[in-house]
Parts: C-alpha cells; structure tokens; sequence
C-alpha cells in the first residue's frame, strides 16, 4: 500500500524513473477550436470518413442516428445517413450501452459497405455487429432496408461493452471487447481465450465460412489453441476506448480504461495478452499478480487517478493543418478533461514526449480523422459538439 500511495503521488508514472526524466512535459502551442460552430448532434460517439474521394465526414451518435456533412466549416445542418434509432438501446443511467461502434468498408467506392456495433433491443443487453449499404440511388443516403448481422454477444451486465470497429491496413475488421462489465472482472474474462469478453477479435467480412457471414483470418494467433475462440485477436483489456490504426504505419493504438488507480495506453500486435485483470497497468491488481510475467505486454504509458480517470483513447494525427502535432498520438481524459499530445520512438520502444494541449477542460467522448488526416474530438456538451485543433499563433 506504500508503495501504491508513492506512485499516486507522482502524477504520470512510466516503467523507469530514468524514462520519466526524459519524457518532454511543456504544453502544446496548439489550441482547441470548434470544428462546425453552427452544429449539434446528440452524443456523438463515432467521427470517421468513407475514404471515397468525397471528403464527407460522418458523425454517429450513441442512440442511433448517423449523420453526413459536408466538411465545411459554415455548413448549418447534417443529412441523417441512417436512422437505426428504433433498434438500439441507450439509456441515460447505462450509458455503455446503445450505437458504439461504426467504420466503412476499406474499399467502400466499390463495396457501398459499412459496419456498425450496437446494443440491440432483439434482448436485453445484447451487442450486434452488422453489415449494412449505401443506397444505390443517394450517396448521401443508406439503404433502410438492408441489414446483415455479423454476429451478436449477449452482454452479462450494461457496462464494458467496448464497440471500437476498425478495419485495419490488413483489410480486416477489428473490434474491441470490454470484459463483460461490473467490476473485479467477476467473470475472469480478461484471461479466458474460451470466450470473446476482455479481447479484440479480428475478422474477414469479405469471404463467409461455417455457416457465419464472415470468416476467420488464416493467420489469426490462436486458431490452433484448443478451446480458444478463432476470431480472438489480442485479450487481456479490460474496456478498450478506443483503439485506432495510425494511417501512415499501421500501428494499433488503444486506450484500455481503468479501475482502480491506473489508465493506460497500449500497442497493440498479434496474440499480445496485456495482463488485466492480474494486472492493472504495470501494477499488480489487488494482490493477483506481484511480478509480472514475460509473456505480458506492458503499457507504453498510463497515469494514475491523480491525472484522470477514463482514459478516451486516439488517433495519430497525420493531418497537415497543424504542423506541430504530425505522427503524435492525441489523447484525452473523459474525467479530468485533459488532453495530450504523445510521441513514441518505435525503435527504442519510449515516450519521449507527453505534452497537454490546453482545452476548457472537455469530457472528450471520441476522436475521429477525416479523409485528410485531420483530427476532430467530440463531446456532449452543449448538445453536442465537435472540435478540431488549431496553431496557437
């Protein structure tokens, strides 16, 4: 327990003192500004584009309606893309729940496809993911009548549920699964490989097999396993939020949220297990596991409950309007309201840089990119709003 109140005292903790010293603190000189000043949309949880030359920017919102806009500054009003209201679930006091995830088809321009995570209202507490289409009439438009699930999960509590969709530089679909909620991990989900809680699954959606309307990749890490779920990709998180492929190196980032003391972000690869729930962070949790062990993959960073408390995971910015922030992976804090700018070497495997960019304090819900690489962040406030970054001139 000393040991524990030491480290909450120091704020941002990493693997070494001596990594810490060289980790570059200053704040950012970048500002946070109103991406479409005139706009509100209710819970916006998914900022994403179709990568078909339309430069459109598409905008979920947590209790079901996904919306287009033309990415201009002045534009006044969205077009609802798709209205699948009546077949989630959100309510205010289980607010994990409802439109989660949403992501498009690598090769949209040809497929028309896009996929969406939801908690459905077929039974309670039940997540869907399911492959729907573009009118063939309105780009702007989905088409109301096709849906074809994936596959769905029947969630033991409302709460981890995840939802991250991201199809990765392999063409494959990845989505992040929360540990099956509560807290504890009650169900040691977080390193049991006989079920999909706690994990990332990647799948193939253009090819179907035994029966299922998609297809277990051939090199996925734990197909021969006995008793592991195929599809599973990567497992030890506990409630993955969120995770994304940096679009010039195709590195998986994530943001796993904490419990008791720790969040953290990871890298995630092939067959990685990252610990939970033995291991909260780099830190034993609640005494399952003093050392840990070679085969567990450790954060690159996390902060204590000192610094935040829900970690919202984001993306590498690759844009171009906002010189300073290129190849930084941007962050934020959904209690504290903090955001950051980090840099890792990949080579050396450090930080060396975690520099906060000054915002009114924001509950950051999501980070998106739009086709050019320029990061958007969303919050509930105000009706719901979005923001981008700007030069501090």
């Amino acid at each position: 327990m000393l040991r524990r109140a030491l480290l909450m005292s120091l704020g941002f903790v990493l693997l070494t003192t001596n990594v810490q010293a060289e980790v570059d603190t200053k704040a950012m000189n970048v500002k946070v500004e109103p991406a479409f000043p005139n706009l509100r949309i209710d819970r916006p949880i998914v900022v994403t584009h179709a990568n078909d030359g339309s430069n459109r920017l598409f905008v979920a919102g947590q209790k079901g309606k996904i919306h287009v806009i033309p990415n201009n500054q002045g534009v006044k009003k969205t077009k609802i893309f798709i209205d699948i209201s009546k077949r989630v679930v959100y309510k205010e006091q289980e607010n994990e729940e409802g439109l989660l995830g949403f992501a498009f088809h690598p090769r949209f321009r040809e497929t028309g496809e896009f996929f969406v995570y939801y908690t459905s209202t077929v039974a309670p507490h039940t997540s869907v993911v399911s492959r729907f289409r573009v009118s063939k009439d309105d780009p702007n438009k989905a088409d109301p009548d096709f849906e074809e699930e994936l596959f769905r999960l029947k969630q033991p509590f409302w709460n981890h549920n995840g939802g991250t969709l991201a199809f990765g530089h392999d063409g494959y679909l990845y989505i992040g699964l929360g540990d099956g909620g509560k807290a504890n991990d009650p169900l040691s989900a977080g390193q049991d490989l006989s079920n999909w809680f706690g994990s990332i699954l990647r799948i193939d959606i253009d090819r179907k097999q035994d029966g299922k309307n998609y297809a277990i990749p051939k090199d996925n890490p734990f197909i021969k396993r006995k008793g592991a779920r195929p599809e599973i990709y990567a497992y030890g998180v506990r409630n993955i939020w969120r995770l994304s492929f940096d679009r010039k190196t195709g590195v998986c980032w994530a943001g796993d949220v904490g419990q008791d003391l720790w969040e953290e972000i990871d890298i995630i690869v092939k067959g990685g297990n990252y610990g939970w729930s033995l291991r909260e962070g780099t830190h034993p949790f609640w005494g399952r596991s003093d050392e840990a062990k070679p085969e567990w993959i450790e954060p690159i960073w996390e902060y204590n409950h000192n610094v935040g408390k829900s970690i919202t995971g984001g993306v590498v910015y690759r844009g171009k309007r906002v010189p300073q922030l290129a190849g930084h992976y941007i962050y934020a804090d959904y209690v504290s309201g903090k955001i950051w700018a980090l840099q890792y070497d990949m080579k050396t495997r450090k930080v060396t840089a975690n520099r906060e960019i000054k915002s009114s304090n924001l509950p950051v819900i999501t980070f998106g990119e739009d086709e050019q690489g320029d990061v958007y962040f969303t919050t509930s406030l105000g009706g719901g709003r979005l923001y981008r970054f700007a030069p501090n001139k």
